[in-house]
């Protein structure tokens, strides 16, 4: 059985095709200060990911956490928009990184970066982008090597979604 959820799919499936939206985003540290280098701060940031993930806030289909940024694959819930899923991501991480770490210092630099997935292709080359981001900067040898990227087989996902229209 893959990594990828069971239930993810019907997860999907439940979901209205007008309600069925995909985003490629990014966000950045404050300064691009580079606090995912840590371990303990980047396990920190992929446990808040993960916990909303199974509070079905979203399907997580791919993430890479760089040093000083993040991209991921997402659809939200049908209910929840991409402002609030963003707010859960970077001010669950903020809460629990000022609490857990007693740390005061401004963690995100304000907004995100969105591109909604028109196709298959394009969902094809966004998911390409997240899994080599850490070999094209030289901080692993393959996706797969990297502990922060799903490629890396500790980092649960969920399927591609279907209904993507194929590339025309």
């Amino acid at each position: 059985m893959s990594r990828e959820t069971a239930s993810a799919e019907d997860k999907i499936t439940a979901m209205s095709s007008q309600g069925r939206r995909t985003f490629f985003v990014t966000s950045v540290t404050h300064e691009r200060r580079p606090i995912f280098a840590s371990e303990r701060l980047a396990s920190l940031f992929l446990e808040v990911v993960q916990r909303n993930r199974e509070l079905n806030h979203f399907l997580l289909h791919e993430i890479v956490l760089m040093p000083d940024h993040f991209h991921l694959l997402i659809t939200p819930a049908p209910n929840i928009s991409l402002e609030k899923v963003m707010q859960l991501i970077k001010g669950g991480y903020s809460f629990r990184q000022k609490k857990e770490m007693r740390s005061k210092l401004a963690v995100w630099q304000r907004g995100f970066k969105e591109h909604r997935i028109k196709d298959s292709g394009d969902y094809a080359v966004h998911r390409s982008y997240i899994r080599n981001n850490p070999v094209r900067t030289g901080l692993a040898a393959s996706p797969d090597k990297y502990p922060y990227c799903s490629a890396h087989t500790a980092i649960k996902i969920d399927a591609a979604p279907p209904g993507l229209k194929p590339k025309s």
